[in-house]
């Protein structure tokens, strides 16, 4: 009896040595281990293949294309009255007759020809001295300003480099509200991001932002330092260029605002040919046509826009146009608005000789006016 006893406590001595053993060593294979192994389920891969719901492979296509934009120009250092007095210099020395600093500022830009020509906004390079070019692919450049719009808020850049990845234009007037965008752009210098939204409005205008506004809204983050880029569809065509946001804080509340591309390409073809835009002219101020204006004028409709003030020599005044006059057509043309008056006006072309349709004294007349050339707007400095 002893000696089976005996046997047991070697057997079970030996059999708890091995369990520790491969508890310590090997916990997977001990059978009551297998119940902490939780059965998920997994997606096949797919080697890379579209996700459904996802834009990669736009974003793909079009990151490339859109480059980072560094300007710095020089502030005259601050100069102080006192500079004269001897007794200030004394105490005070040099500090308030500094060295000029330099300002530095951020945008984006999208590269639109494999010959260099860029596209950005004209307040991102607004004043500068000196523009820097960062591409995706870590390449830098220096970029000389071939022309600015500032009507439109419209710059064209060239830089001198190879191997160029040009984005592909798309068809901003096919667009339609609803439509899925993504913004790429700099925000806030922190490096290259995409954003998605939709299209919230097309046609936007009376906004104050530029002379001729026509902007697609959308929803997709535009931030500081995204000025400039691509706004791009689904397939990764551009269809504006991003230029300005609606905040109160600075950063994104979801309504920005783009250059559709179809404007934004005729500008840049006037500025790379003749160096800048060239827009017809007449030299008038206008107002809207309220419904109370309507009746005061005894209009049945509010289409059409009342004349203001007219520029003394200018074309509007040659042809004897009147401050108080409704224009309603322009050569055969009816006109909605004054956004509609001031585009209509501005593809003239200067020297042409157009026919205008007014109202005076509630009485229709017609007359003719040489259209000019529109003055540059006055810079900022």
């Amino acid at each position: 009896m002893r000696r089976l006893w005996l046997i047991f406590a070697q057997t079970a001595t030996i059999s708890l040595a091995a369990l520790f053993v491969i508890a310590t060593l090997q916990p997977d294979l001990l059978p009551w281990r297998g119940s902490s192994v939780v059965t998920v389920k997994e997606a096949p891969s797919d080697g890379g293949a579209q996700k459904a719901g996802s834009f990669s492979s736009a974003a793909k296509k079009a990151m490339p294309s859109v480059v980072n934009i560094f300007t710095s120009k020089e502030i005259p250092a601050p100069q102080s009255p006192f500079m004269d007095d001897p007794l200030f210099r004394r105490f005070f020395g040099d500090r308030f007759d500094g060295e000029p600093q330099r300002a530095s500022s951020l945008g984006s830009g999208v590269i639109v020809s494999t010959d260099g020509y860029i596209l950005t906004n004209h307040h991102v390079v607004e004043a500068a001295d000196e523009i820097e070019v960062a591409l995706a692919d870590g390449r830098k450049s220096s970029a000389r300003i071939v022309g600015t719009d500032p009507d439109t808020d419209l710059a064209v850049l060239k830089i001198e480099l190879k191997n160029l990845p040009a984005i592909t234009l798309g068809h901003a007037e096919q667009l339609q509200v609803g439509d899925a965008t993504l913004a790429i752009g700099n925000p806030f210098g922190v490096g290259q991001a995409v954003t998605m939204g939709i299209v919230s409005a097309l046609g936007r205008s009376h906004l104050g932002i530029n002379t001729f506004e026509n902007f697609i809204q959308t929803d997709a983050a535009i931030n500081p330092g995204n000025s400039g880029g691509a706004l791009v569809d689904v397939s990764g065509n551009l269809i504006g260029i991003n230029s300005a946001i609606y905040s109160r804080s600075g950063g994104s509340l979801g309504i920005g605002f783009a250059i559709p591309i179809s404007l934004a390409k005729q500008v840049m073809e006037q500025i790379i040919h003749h160096g800048g835009v060239v827009r017809g002219w007449i030299g008038v101020e206008v107002q809207d046509i309220t419904p109370e204006l309507a009746e005061t004028f005894k209009m049945r409709k509010t289409s059409g826009v009342m004349i203001a003030g007219v520029l003394r020599g200018g074309p509007a005044d040659r042809a004897g146009v009147k401050p108080g006059d409704i224009l309603l057509e322009i050569s055969g043309k009816p006109v909605d608005d004054s956004t509609d008056m001031l585009n209509q006006v501005s593809s003239l072309a200067p020297g042409k000789v157009a026919a205008l349709k007014i109202l005076r004294n509630q009485t229709e007349a017609q007359l003719h006016v040489s259209i000019g050339k529109r003055p540059k707007a006055r810079q900022n400095n």
